[in-house]
């Protein structure tokens, strides 16, 4: 065939491929083997009824035709509304366009703020898609870690150390996939002090913001921040609809007009009756008072079941979907110690360094079970862990 663009054959995995591991245990457990399945971020519970009745309607009062670019009027404004509770800040509907998903968001901010040959600074451990949206856009970027011992918290020393004279932009993520981490105000505010010194887009990924384990600081309500933080967020987590591919994209009216432009030739709209049951599922706020109880509860199962294992110790995991366990004393491949654990104890969890060398030595454990089987995940990993041996170098 003829050579393909590089830029489509530039977007690569990168770091340790650790999704082998979640490959081999679903396939497994597909197989009939007694697999625990803890390595995936996927609701282990349908969609809301309502919202599922409200699409059904949608799709019989023949609302199968195409949608304005932006998103159907409805659903900005509902999506405005979801982003001024986010964010703090009073949004409009002129200030949020409606993507397909969080990921799409992203990609939409990445293309909106870098121009091939641009730099940028991913902050780590880092949801697996990052680096790579980066490469698809033509960028370059560094990866700055955020040291497991504080907390998995930003620094702002780091980042600045990692500016170039053609960075544009530095991507976070608060509650942090995989670790769990709430970044502080005070941390964001340091962050906050260098955008504003060296004149650089913030794109905030916030699509676990209502399952935090306390208060949610979005960037974009920090002062002079607002005209410089695109906030990347998402229907999945919040609203229990990671199959229905929607999200949005919060940020300065000028930059959103300019983003319904990469709408034409890209998705050209969204689907009217999945547009119309989101909108009323973000009006009446479905399942995200439930969920995010659901989540906590189950976040307070699992650390209370491993609290007090030998040579293991919990990293972040304050909010979010996942906790993430420093296994390194007991074994510092994580890659490794993941394997051993699916083959010895049928638990599937996902090695850290997936994620980005500040979470080497860390596994990632998805919280998209119930309580029931958390506690048996835990109580065979705490015996896995009081039996490891480790190899001889």
């Amino acid at each position: 065939m003829p050579r393909p663009s590089s830029r489509i054959s530039g977007i690569v995995p990168s770091g340790k491929d650790g999704w082998e591991v979640h490959f081999a245990a679903w396939t497994r457990k597909e197989a009939g083997e007694d697999i625990i399945m803890l390595s995936v971020g996927d609701h282990d519970f349908d969609t809301p009824s309502q919202t599922i009745e409200a699409c059904v309607t949608a799709v019989r009062g023949s609302n199968h035709h195409y949608t304005p670019l932006p998103g159907l009027p409805r659903l900005r404004r509902a999506m405005a509304a979801a982003s001024t509770a986010c964010t703090g800040v009073e949004t409009s509907p002129d200030q949020v366009i409606a993507t397909p998903g969080g990921q799409a968001a992203l990609y939409a901010a990445v293309q909106g703020v870098l121009d091939q040959g641009d730099h940028a600074i991913v902050v780590a451990p880092y949801y697996a898609t990052y680096p790579n949206t980066f490469s698809a856009a033509g960028a370059d970027f560094t990866v700055v870690e955020t040291p497991a011992e504080d907390g998995f918290q930003p620094r702002a020393d780091m980042i600045r150390a990692a500016i170039r004279p053609n960075t544009r932009a530095i991507l976070i993520n608060t509650p942090n996939n995989p670790t769990g981490a709430v970044y502080s105000r005070e941390r964001l505010e340091q962050l906050a002090e260098v955008c504003r010194e060296h004149d650089l887009w913030l794109l905030s990924d916030e699509v676990y913001w209502t399952l935090g384990g306390g208060e949610h600081v979005s960037p974009r309500s920090l002062p002079g921040m607002a005209e410089r933080t695109l906030v990347i967020n998402s229907m999945s987590k919040s609203h229990g609809m990671t199959g229905w591919r929607m999200g949005w994209l919060n940020g300065p009216e000028e930059m959103i007009t300019l983003m319904i432009n990469l709408n034409l030739v890209t998705t050209y709209g969204l689907p009217a009756f999945i547009s119309i049951a989101c909108s009323e599922a973000l009006e009446n706020r479905y399942g995200v008072k439930e969920i995010a109880e659901r989540y906590a509860a189950r976040r307070t199962v699992l650390l209370d079941a491993v609290r007090g294992m030998n040579d293991v110790t919990v990293r972040g995991s304050e909010g979010g979907m996942y906790v993430m366990l420093d296994i390194s004393a007991v074994e510092p491949d994580d890659e490794k110690f993941a394997w051993a654990l699916l083959d010895n104890e049928k638990v599937g969890v996902m090695p850290g360094s997936s994620f980005g060398e500040a979470a080497a030595g860390h596994i990632r454990i998805s919280l998209c079970q119930p309580e029931p089987v958390l506690r048996e995940a835990a109580r065979r990993l705490r015996r896995f862990a009081s039996s490891y041996r480790r190899e001889a170098a």
